[in-house]
């Protein structure tokens, strides 16, 4: 029994170092969002949000103070940014990819691991826009 117990905590770190360390590859995360409505998904969430020209440069200064979120890949200037933000204990990582698309800015945040995130990104996002 004492044998089971140790290889389960060794899985865990396993599995834990594999979540926190895993490469990841913007070609595959940061990809335009695309759809033409709003919709919660199980893991994750679609906006659409008319702000003006200067939606994303507002969004990526909110975005950028936000704990435990990095940019991934592209720039305000590109006109598309995807941010990765990870959970505080386990660090799951979660996508968030923001378009300018002339007055409307596109969101789609989304869960990396598993099948559903609990309305984790749904709250990131809409929280992030409720401070514009």
């Amino acid at each position: 029994m004492k044998y089971m117990i140790w290889l389960l905590v060794a899985l865990v770190i396993l599995v834990g170092g594999y979540i926190r360390l895993a490469p990841t590859d913007p070609d595959l995360w940061h990809v335009p969002p695309n759809g033409d409505v709003n919709r919660d998904m199980k893991g994750g969430v679609y906006r659409l949000v008319e702000t003006g020209p200067e939606g994303l440069a507002q969004l990526d200064k909110i975005a950028r103070v936000s704990p435990r979120t990095s940019v991934l890949a592209g720039s305000v200037d590109e006109g598309m940014i995807t941010y990765v933000t990870r959970t505080k204990w386990i660090g799951f990582p979660d996508y968030t990819t923001v378009q300018q698309d002339g007055e409307i800015l596109r969101i789609h945040g989304r869960l990396r691991f598993g099948r559903r995130d609990f309305d984790v990104n749904r709250h990131r996002v809409d929280g992030w826009l409720a401070l514009f």
